[in-house]
């Protein structure tokens, strides 16, 4: 009986010994299989490396610039001589408010050129027979640029008088401006008054200048037109 019971006692122990040692070799099984899952799953998820290699394309080259020939030299060209003669100032229509600016790198005039003789449109020292400057005949003159100036012709009839100015004894003046043509008429777009002492006065003027016949100036022998300034005077003579 006593054997009995040292063996009984025996084989407890070491029923509950591998108990032990198998559960700890069930769970180190376990938790490698659970790492192991983890693992491969990382490793599946886990994006690979792809090595990209970047290529520098070369860009066309623009092609070379061609060579310019340089043009031709122009063919030289003689200019025209000045004749003997003198100078015309051009003098502006439009007075200009403010004085222009002085530019002392332009030549020095010279006195000789504005004498009046000679031809006009030359210089003192021009060469005979040399080149007249050439006359623009729609450009409109002034009484000292023409060589002939416009007058009036003979026969033209006076503005008339108004008849209730003439009646009341009234006198006046009218001091009136406008272009003569090449033709001789007064451009009627270009009359201005000047000075009037009454408007009966201007509008008998305005109304019997379009009637009125001009010889037109001329500048080298060719008609041009000239801006004009004529007074025309109202007066009662004694009896009237």
């Amino acid at each position: 009986m006593f054997d009995n019971l040292i063996e009984s006692q025996a084989k407890k122990q070491k029923r509950a010994g591998g108990f032990v040692m198998s559960f700890v070799i069930h769970g180190i099984l376990i938790a490698g299989a659970v790492y192991a899952t983890y693992s491969v799953g990382n490793a599946l998820e886990k994006p690979k490396a792809e090595k990209v290699d970047f290529v520098t394309v070369k860009k066309d080259e623009p092609p070379p610039p061609k060579e310019e020939k340089p043009p031709p030299p122009p063919d030289v060209v003689m200019k025209a001589p000045p004749p003997k003669g003198f100078q015309v100032l051009t003098a502006p229509i439009k007075i200009p408010d403010v004085l222009p600016d002085i530019d002392l790198s332009k030549k020095v005039t010279n006195e000789e050129d504005f004498s009046g003789k000679g031809v006009a449109g030359g210089i003192a020292k021009g060469v005979v027979g040399g080149t007249v400057q050439k006359v623009d005949e729609n450009q409109t003159y002034f009484e000292f640029q023409v060589e002939k100036q416009v007058a009036p012709y003979p026969g033209n009839s006076a503005p008339r008088y108004p008849d209730m100015l003439r009646s009341a004894n009234v006198e006046g003046e009218v001091l009136a401006q406008f272009v003569v043509d090449t033709t001789g008429h007064a451009e009627m777009s270009t009359f201005k008054v000047i000075k009037s002492t009454h408007d009966l006065f201007t509008n008998s003027v305005k109304s019997s200048l379009p009637n009125m016949k001009f010889y037109p100036a001329e500048v080298g022998g060719k008609k041009v037109k000239q801006l004009v300034q004529m007074p025309f005077q109202f007066n009662l003579t004694k009896g009237e």
